[in-house]
């Protein structure tokens, strides 16, 4: 089916510069964890998006010189001319399928922590970074700012040598020349500081030495940050980012605009949690309204009919994406083709980007299971390998894994039977996306639902059997199936069990006490809950605040007891720091660097784990005398929540693999165990679970892994990279 006339504007061309993008799809430099070291990888995946109908794909960040080293974490780099070939494979694969490929030319200065280099890198003035550690930058004098300039053309041309059709000077996240151009960074009295014309300066030479180079061949692109969101300290839109625009508006071919800064980034990629879709157009509108070049901005967007109203009312001419290309990378031809119902909306969890923020490992996300497997496992998100066998397949919990798992297995032409007690399809993400903020991630639930009744359709010897009765382990040896597939989930403690003592808390039982609640017993709605409540927090996720900030909203008074850093995850998917603010300025007391001793109705015991409490906390089994412990104190509640740590509901599984000798008669091939139930994790990796099981089911043991393919320099051989890569995906 043919999309709807109305979004005929988004497949529109549109020219920059010496190139002309076929639609108005643009992936923007985003983090994959590849870089230029890891060429399949780099080049299956990027020229997935290309496939699906994105117009213009980018690299992630791409150093230009080793100065501006960001490991640990993986940036591309255009250093030498191993690099030029090793991307060579990316922009050849882009162009195969007819979309332009971008480079992302990056100069850190202070966030640049240079530890694999260990070189200095050169600022406008000397500053001690506030997104790096212990990192500093040197003041460049007029020589430094020469070579500088210099490393941007050299980079330029290497990148036209690579193939690449569009080139960034990429001056956002509080990179090298948003730095010249912003106060905050810029404390100069020459002709490079003080007012903004001498700000702009650095950046302006710099842009017009590149398009000297090379604009010939490749348009010129520049990434601004158009407020920093510093206030008077740094980059406003209207005071110095629409006079810099004005300014760089002749030497610039396409404008990427965004906002924020790299310390607190999340403010440009939102999360769901605190951002809707298209956050960013307030500030990105101005620029449309000053520059005479195309404008592309990002906002997470994922629905056709908001992309299409950005253009026509002229805020955008392209719509940018990374999250949104990563989630779906055939968003374009699916919205073509009126598809819209097949399209795999991102959820704005960050998980993408948490890969990135702990630094080095390929990236994940939560929607779709293939992106990062593209090269490695030879996965594409939109073919599937026909079934090799007439197997039927009972699938046990229709959560993230077991919804997963069977959408691909039918997907495959397999017969399955997904069974679930729950009412509808989605397990944990049902309860999940009721939590302040979290609504979005429901998608991931529709979108696997949607699919496996139209799956049921096609294979009518399938079934999708919610509200039934929990299956026993008689059950399942008896229902026939060729192989079992256990995905039941996990739940969380009801005794207090943390990764801290790994002992219950004495005193605590949530499956007979009123008090005491865990979280899928709050969801339930079954125990009162009392006005002052405490959350006991030792997971490192957003379950903990969540709760806290739901039961404020609700009217309780509400502390958080912490025996980790709170929502330590959540600095890497980019929530914290608006969590933080919103729990400060709401009054939710936290409690920091402590644990539970004991509890009792109405109060619990809590210790400080770096004072006497060490004691407690690692001598091991048994508990220390009361006098033993000096900092050991009282906190009173009406209802003690338990977010200690979660267990596999396994009992399934281990009660199957106790009576393997009777799989034979009973005609079983395989019993395996997935997500939650083989332990618990992230809801991408539950999702990954049950996707490559899915893919292996015929393998000796689908139960664990096949290897897969590695981009390894190996002792011994040439130093120099290998050059382009034939990408195969399993049909």
């Amino acid at each position: 089916m043919a999309s709807d006339s109305k979004y005929d504007i988004l497949f529109e061309p549109i020219k920059i510069g010496p190139k002309t993008l076929r639609n108005r799809f643009y992936q923007v430099p985003h983090c994959i964890g590849a870089g230029s070291d890891k060429p399949g990888f780099q080049a299956a995946h990027r020229s997935l998006k290309a496939e699906g109908g994105w117009a213009g794909i980018n690299t992630e960040y791409c150093s230009i010189h080793p100065e501006s080293d960001d490991c640990h974490r993986v940036s591309a780099r255009i250093w030498d001319d191993g690099d030029i070939r090793n991307l060579r494979a990316m922009t050849d694969h882009i162009h195969a399928n007819g979309a332009l490929a971008g480079v992302e030319m990056w100069y850190g200065a202070a966030h640049a922590p240079c530890m694999e280099t260990r070189c200095t890198s050169y600022g406008p003035s000397q500053f001690n970074s506030e997104y790096e550690n212990l990192t500093y930058c040197h003041e460049a004098d007029q020589d430094d700012i020469n070579r500088l300039q210099q490393y941007y053309v050299d980079a330029g041309i290497r990148a036209r040598d690579a193939g690449f059709d569009i080139v960034y000077v990429y001056g956002a996240h509080s990179y090298l020349p948003l730095q010249f151009l912003s106060p905050y960074y810029n404390r100069r009295t020459d002709k490079y500081g003080g007012s903004l014309e001498n700000r702009a300066r650095f950046w302006l030479e710099t842009l017009e030495k590149v398009r000297n180079a090379v604009g010939k061949d490749c348009a010129i692109a520049t990434r601004f940050a158009v407020d920093t969101l510093y206030g008077e300290g740094g980059v406003e839109v209207e005071e110095d980012g629409i006079k810099f625009v004005e300014l760089a508006d002749p030497l610039v071919d396409v404008w990427d605009v965004n906002v924020g800064d790299i310390a607190e980034w999340g403010e440009d990629a939102g999360p769901s949690r605190w951002y809707r879709m298209g956050h960013q157009i307030p500030w990105q509108k101005h620029i449309k309204a000053v520059s005479k070049k195309p404008v592309l901005g990002v906002g997470r967007f994922t629905d056709a009919e908001r992309m299409a109203q950005v253009i026509r009312a002229g805020e955008l001419d392209i719509i940018g994406a990374a999250r949104p290309s990563i989630s779906d990378p055939f968003l374009p031809q699916k919205i073509k083709e009126g598809r819209f119902d097949d399209i795999r909306t991102c959820i704005g969890c960050n998980v993408c980007i948490s890969r990135w923020e702990i630094g080095g490992p390929p990236f994940i996300c939560t929607q779709n299971a293939t992106a990062g497997e593209e090269y490695r496992r030879g996965w594409h998100p939109e073919k599937f390998p026909k079934a090799e066998s007439d197997d039927s397949i009972l699938v046990l919990g229709a959560g993230p894994s077991g919804s997963e798992a069977a959408r691909i297995l039918m997907e495959r032409g397999y017969t399955v039977h997904l069974v679930d007690k729950a009412d509808k399809v989605g397990g944990c993400v049902n309860t999940i996306a009721t939590l302040p903020g979290l609504g979005e991630w429901s998608y991931h639930r529709d979108y696997r639902e949607t699919q496996l009744n139209k799956l049921l359709k096609k294979n009518k010897d399938s079934q999708v059997a919610l509200g039934v009765k929990p299956m026993t382990v008689d059950d399942c040896l008896d229902y026939g199936a060729d192989k079992i597939i256990v995905a039941t989930g996990s739940h969380w403690n009801t005794d207090g069990t943390s990764g801290l003592t790994h002992e219950a808390i004495p005193g605590i039982d949530a499956t007979t006490q009123d008090w005491c609640v865990t979280p899928e017993q709050i969801f339930e709605g079954k125990k009162k809950i009392g006005k002052k409540v405490v959350v006991l927090n030792c997971d490192w996720y957003f379950m903990g605040p969540s709760l806290a900030q739901r039961f404020k909203e609700a009217g309780h008074d509400v502390t958080i007891i912490n025996g980790v850093q709170m929502g330590r995850y959540m600095e890497f998917t980019l929530e914290l720091p608006n969590l933080h603010r919103w729990l400060h300025n709401n009054h939710v007391e936290m409690i920091d660097g402590v644990w539970a001793s004991r509890a009792e109705e109405g109060r619990i015991e809590i210790y400080d784990i770096y004072g006497d409490g060490w004691k407690r906390q690692y001598k091991g089994p048994g508990q220390l005398p009361r006098d033993e412990n000096k900092t050991q104190r009282w906190v009173d509640f009406d209802t003690l929540v338990l977010v200690t740590g979660r267990s596999s509901d396994d009992e399934i599984y281990r009660g199957l693999k106790e009576r393997k000798s009777e799989w034979a008669e009973k005609g079983i091939k395989g019993v395996y165990v997935i997500g939650d139930a083989w332990a618990p994790k992230l809801i991408a990796d539950a999702t990954f679970d049950g996707h490559r099981i899915a893919r292996e089911i015929e393998e000796d043991d689908p139960q664990h892994p096949k290897p897969y393919r590695r981009e390894v320099a190996v002792w011994g051989t040439s130093h120099m990279p290998g050059g382009a890569v034939e990408i195969e995906y399993q049909e």
